[in-house]
């Protein structure tokens, strides 16, 4: 059996001056102690491979394949319960695995840096970034305040931070998600560790912030870092990574030169994650291997429920004209978030709306959902008014419309069963006993893929796919002609964001749904838009065809957009890709 190392290795120390690996993982093995005693649950198995100064590697899988708890075993934050064994780990010269926990302690900054994808959860958000980033420099050097002080306010230069003299005074509430990450990394790279750790570091972002991001960490590396990137996101990975490890089930299935293994990967699984990305997939194409059969006599249920006038071909279903939405900032200065912007959505069609984060996107689809009211302009539903009807007016039409959001998690209350939100929806919140709400709640699960067994857990006890595809069936429950979706997959992984792209098409060919489909991810609204709508601070600058926008973008902004957008980049390599199992 070959080893895991095979297209890992970077060459070993020899005379002519090859660099030792700064890092060396030889069989690492990661458990679990289970709730009962004695029960001990292996979740990575018999790992190796490799880091060189000043390359990249990319640990590829999706969620629950190890790559995380891999990363966390080498700073020593495997978590409590665990197990953690290797024939080596070796860090610097440094064994993590016989070090002490105040050793341990030292090492974390100094020696390894961390990146983590929610530098809003990772940055404490009552302490000033400049506070965050001072901790380090307190920590791990003598240097004098006012040393150290110069020292934060040259880091956040050097991330691409503007104006980072003011910058030090603000909390991470107050700064865009692009500059929270930077500001991570800049806490993460103060003193210049040797080894930087980037843990999802762009999922969320736009791409724009993100290509920010991906220069600064190729920066890093070009400057002589080792860089260890996990991800899900291919397209990231073949721009930055120099070599990849592909992980399933908590080993290395394949691994080698980036654009080897994503331009001819060998392994079933790799193939599979490639097929799944949507960039360049023309619409209607499917995405995910899995077959998807919607049940016919449960697409007639949701088409029973839809009593309101049907819409003219001809005539959009949704119609906004000129609207402006302002708020008042804390200072009591105002903030326009959509400014005279106008759209329309069609019958059965999907319009994408992207644009980078503060553009506006959300305003806007809380306005066509009647949850915020625009300052001017009009919003007309089914040809008529809305914007300015009366909540009684609007309460009749609501259940013509409905919501897939980024975090089914945070929209749903964490105490009560799948069975229970979904009953939520279907009786109005009202407290009743109709009959056959169990069958609905079934036929519901049934329609978005889920077995009935679901009905009876807590959201926390689903995986992100299973808790998108439960968003779906909330959003079907009312039996919507148009549904909002808001970064619906854009936390998912690539594999099962697949699978809930291929679901929803098929309910709209199947239900005549229109989707407004907002997301930062240009792959995702290129597959699933029949129409593209490229927001701007508060403006719309551009609409027309997806296939013509992309082809030829009009406007400069949507150019930008399109150029910062990672896409796959695998040719041919004369390192070979090599598909391996897990040590003996």
């Amino acid at each position: 059996m070959s080893t895991v190392t095979e297209g890992l290795s970077a060459p070993a120390s020899n005379a002519g001056g090859t660099p030792s690996p700064l890092l060396r993982v030889e069989n690492l093995r990661i458990g679990f102690a289970g709730r009962r005693q004695g029960r001990h649950t292996e979740v990575v198995h018999g790992v190796s491979f490799e880091v060189q100064p000043g390359e990249c590697l990319a640990i590829v899988g999706e969620s629950g394949s190890g790559k995380s708890v891999i990363a966390r075993s080498i700073l020593g934050l495997a978590g409590p319960n665990s197990s953690v064994s290797a024939d080596a780990l070796v860090l610097n010269g440094h064994e993590p695995l016989r070090m002490r926990p105040s050793a341990l302690r030292r090492l974390r900054g100094a020696d390894v840096g961390l990146v983590l994808q929610d530098a809003l959860v990772s940055l404490d958000p009552l302490r000033p970034i400049g506070k965050e980033i001072d901790d380090a420099l307190r920590i791990h050097t003598k240097l004098p305040r006012a040393r150290r002080r110069t020292r934060v306010v040259d880091l956040l230069g050097e991330v691409g931070i503007p104006e980072p003299e003011q910058r030090i005074r603000q909390r991470s509430g107050e700064l865009s998600g692009g500059l929270r990450q930077r500001a991570l990394i800049a806490s993460a790279v103060a003193l210049h560790p040797p080894l930087l750790i980037a843990d999802e570091p762009t999922t969320a972002l736009d791409a724009t912030v993100a290509q920010q991001v991906l220069e600064l960490i190729a920066r890093l590396a070009a400057e002589g870092a080792a860089v260890i990137l996990i991800s899900h996101d291919l397209a990231v990975v073949s721009r930055l990574a120099k070599r990849v490890a592909v992980i399933h089930d908590g080993v290395i299935v394949e691994a080698g030169a980036t654009d080897a293994v994503l331009g001819n990967p060998q392994a079933a699984y790799t193939k599979r994650l490639l097929s799944a990305v949507a960039t360049d997939k023309p619409r209607g194409v499917r995405l995910s291997p899995d077959p998807i059969v919607l049940p016919r006599q449960h697409l007639q249920i949701i088409e029973d429920r839809r009593d309101g006038t049907p819409t003219s071909e001809s005539e959009p279903i949704v119609a906004v004209r000129n609207v402006v939405k302002r708020f008042t900032n804390p200072d009591k200065s105002q903030r326009v978030a959509v400014d005279d912007a106008s759209l329309e959505i069609r019958p059965a069609e999907t319009l994408g709306l992207v644009g980078e984060s503060g553009s506006g996107k959300t305003t806007l689809a809380r306005i066509v959902l009647g949850i915020e009211t625009p300052d001017s302009g009009t919003v007309q539903l089914f040809g008529q008014p809305w914007s300015s009807a009366g909540e009684r007016e609007r309460r009749l039409h609501r259940h013509r419309l409905a919501a897939i959001y980024q975090d089914p998690l945070g929209s749903f209350d964490p105490r009560l069963s799948v069975r229970q939100i979904l009953v939520e929806v279907l009786t109005s919140g009202r407290r009743t006993r109709e009959a056959g709400l169990d069958d609905r709640v079934r036929e519901l699960l049934d329609l978005v893929g889920l077995p009935s067994a679901v009905a009876d857990r807590l959201p926390l006890r689903l995986s992100g796919g299973q808790r998108q595809r439960v968003a779906i069936a909330r959003a079907l429950a009312t039996g919507p002609e148009i549904v909002v979706c808001d970064e619906p997959v854009s936390a998912l992984d690539v594999s099962v964001q697949a699978q809930v792209l291929d679901l929803l098409d098929e309910l709209q060919r199947h239900l005549r749904l229109s989707y407004l489909f907002i997301s930062h991810d240009l792959g995702v609204i290129q597959h699933i838009s029949d129409r593209v709508a490229v927001m701007q601070s508060g403006r719309i600058v551009e609409t027309g065809d997806s296939r013509e926008l992309f082809a030829h973008p009009q406007h400069d902004y949507t150019s930008k957009l399109l150029a910062a957008a990672p896409r796959l980049q695998a040719g041919t390599s004369t390192g070979a890709a090599t598909t391996v199992g897990n040590n003996p």
